[in-house]
C-alpha cells in the first residue's frame, strides 16, 4: 500500500485519532475589502467547524468568497470581525511571528498552480518547508522526504525537476510537501483544476486515501463536483455566506 514507507518504522502521521476534536473555529467572521471607494463584502457572519478527520469541501461560484474563507483558515489573511480559533487558540492575538510558525507547523497547502520551485527537484521541493525546523537533522529531514515521497508514489522520481514531471506527478510532490511537515490540517485551493479528468480523480482518491488512513484534515475550496462527491461534508458558499450545509457521496 502507499500509505506505508520502509525508510521509517512509525509513520509520521499516525496520530491517535479522537473524533469530533476541532481543529478549526471560526466565529462570525467577515472580511471587507475596498477596492478605491468601494466597499466588498467578501464573506459575512461566517460561523463554521472543521473537527479532525473533516473531508471538506468549501463549494461556489467564483467570487463567492470561498478562496477567502480558505485563506483566512490559512491564516493567509486576518478577518475584519469575529474569532477563528485553531486548535483552541485565538488567532487574532498571534503575533505575526507567530501566525508564520502556525502555518509551519500546523497547516498544510496546496495549490491549484503546483506551486513547485522549479530550480529544486522533487525531493528539495518537499524538504524545503522543513528547512526552518531547526530541531531536525538533515537525516531526518531526508528520511521524512523518502517517506512522503513514497507514500504519493513518486520515490523513482525524487531527483526530477518539475519540468520533468507530469501535471499529476507535480501534484503529487505538492501533497508530499504538504504533508511532510505532519500539519493538523491541509488547505487545498482547487487541487484538481489544472488536472485533466482521469489525474484529478487519481489525485483526490490519494488525497482522500490519506485521510481515511491517517486521519489528516482536509479543507478544499472548489467547484469540481467530483470533490464535492467525495467530501464528507460539503459546505455551500454564495456571495460571502454559507447557505447550506450537507453530506458529499462517499
Amino acid at each position: 500500500m502507499l500509505l506505508h514507507s520502509k525508510a521509517e518504522k512509525k509513520p509520521f502521521l499516525q496520530d491517535e485519532y479522537y473524533p469530533n476534536m476541532e481543529v478549526v473555529r471560526i466565529e462570525n467572521v467577515s472580511k471587507i475589502y475596498y477596492l478605491g471607494n468601494q466597499k466588498v463584502d467578501a464573506l459575512k457572519n461566517i460561523d463554521l467547524t472543521v473537527e479532525q478527520g473533516d473531508f471538506l469541501a468549501i463549494a461556489g461560484p467564483s467570487g463567492s468568497g470561498k478562496s477567502t474563507l480558505l485563506n483566512l483558515v490559512g491564516c493567509i489573511d486576518t478577518p475584519s470581525s469575529g474569532n477563528i480559533y485553531v486548535e483552541g487558540t485565538n488567532i487574532g492575538k498571534h503575533t505575526p511571528d507567530q501566525l508564520a510558525d502556525l502555518r509551519a507547523r500546523t497547516i498544510g497547502f496546496i495549490f491549484q498552480t503546483f506551486n513547485l520551485l522549479p530550480v529544486l527537484s522533487a525531493e528539495e521541493n518537499v524538504e524545503y518547508p522543513l528547512l526552518q525546523f531547526k530541531e531536525m537533522t538533515k537525516h531526518e529531514r531526508r528520511e521524512r522526504v523518502r517517506h512522503f515521497l513514497s507514500i504519493v508514489g513518486l520515490d523513482k522520481f525524487a531527483r526530477h525537476r518539475p519540468n520533468e514531471l507530469s501535471g499529476g506527478q507535480r501534484q503529487r510532490v505538492a501533497i508530499a510537501r504538504a504533508l511532510a511537515t505532519r500539519p493538523k490540517i491541509v488547505l487545498a485551493d482547487e487541487p484538481t483544476a489544472n488536472l485533466d479528468q482521469k489525474t484529478g480523480a487519481s489525485i483526490l482518491e490519494l488525497m482522500r486515501l490519506v485521510n481515511r488512513i491517517q486521519k489528516t484534515t482536509f479543507v478544499f475550496s472548489t467547484h469540481d463536483a467530483s470533490v464535492m462527491r467525495m467530501a464528507n461534508r460539503l459546505v455551500h458558499v454564495q456571495d460571502g455566506q454559507i447557505i447550506r450545509e450537507g453530506v458529499g457521496d462517499i
